[in-house]
């Protein structure tokens, strides 16, 4: 007859491992920060995105589309910020998806909601005479702004949505989920009250940017509209809209234009040229410059609001 504790060694080798984690694919540093926050240390979560890429137009590789495929729940912003991954997306078979600007409770905004910016260059299109030169031509951009991440309220239902949907597919770590997404979702609350009161000195400051991507932040924290060079997509402002851009700076007093990560710097000194406006740090709205992980949803909007206080602080 075997002794409990003989008995209890062979049960332990017989018994059944618990699953493990979901494997996560996303799109984003800070929509992976996020996924990462609700899953803590029960499994690495995936970001497509590589440091230094533009989300508008990175071209996904082989060992993506293979993360893609093996991976039980894609979480992403949607097809209007990455039509790359929009694209594979619609082979997927296997993966549940969660896209996050579909999430309820979720603050959207349009472009054309923004009455302070033009988003299309009409006079541009009405010189019938350049037709030829299609590359130099904006169009017109109105529907939803995809970079809801700049709305810091938004990490609140995206969190809440994040844990549920890992529940459903992991319901034995359903109260780490909910606790984590909990947890940082409180973090968040607090920084967003202290970032608030940071920019609330600079609400009247009118500033200039690479591209349309942060009217999220700036209705968020009640600032005036940046003025954006290149549209809502990155694409390559035309000549008239570049005058444009220079008329609005002027018009405006605008004391800091901003580079990007990413994009070409030369634009901000295109527009800024012969005026008294300061040339502020680089900003990187979708997360460029940091490594995935936890965390770095907050680094990512710690780091923006400091580099647009220190411009537009300094004397």
């Amino acid at each position: 007859m075997r002794s409990p504790a003989s008995l209890a060694a062979i049960l332990s080798l017989t018994a059944v491992p618990a699953l493990a984690a979901p494997q996560v694919v996303t799109d984003l540093v800070p929509t992976g920060a996020l996924v990462q926050e609700v899953m803590g240390d029960l499994a690495e979560v995936r970001v497509l995105l590589p440091q230094g890429a533009s989300a508008h137009h990175y071209q996904m590789r082989p060992s993506d589309a293979q993360a893609l495929q093996g991976a039980d729940l894609v979480i992403w912003m949607g097809p209007d910020l990455t039509p790359w991954l929009s694209r594979a997306s619609d082979t997927l078979s296997g993966a549940t998806q969660l896209r996050l600007l579909e999430v309820e409770g979720v603050a959207l905004r349009d472009y054309a909601a923004d009455g302070a910016e033009d988003h299309t260059d009409h006079d541009d299109h009405d010189d019938h005479d350049d037709h030829d030169d299609h590359a130099g031509h904006d169009h017109n951009h109105t529907g939803t702004d995809p970079h809801a991440w700049l709305n810091i309220a938004n990490a609140g239902p995206w969190l809440e949505a994040i844990a549920t949907t890992l529940s459903e597919q992991d319901p034995d770590n359903a109260a780490t989920y909910r606790a984590n997404a909990e947890a940082a979702a409180d973090r968040i609350g607090a920084l967003d009250d202290r970032l608030r009161d940071r920019l609330a000195p600079h609400s009247q400051d009118r500033f200039v940017v690479f591209h349309d991507a942060y009217g999220h932040f700036t209705d968020h924290f009640g600032l005036q509209p940046a003025i954006a060079v290149s549209l809502g997509d990155a694409s390559t402002p035309s000549a008239a809209r570049i005058d444009q851009i220079r008329t609005r700076i002027t018009e405006t007093g605008a004391v800091c234009a901003f580079p990007e990560q990413a994009h070409d710097a030369s634009l901000i000194q295109t527009v800024t040229e012969g005026s008294d406006i300061r040339i502020g740090g680089e900003l990187s709205p979708e997360g460029g410059m940091l490594s995935p992980g936890a965390g770095q949803y907050e680094a990512l909007m710690t780091q923006m609001t400091d580099t647009i206080i220190d411009c537009l602080a300094a004397e």
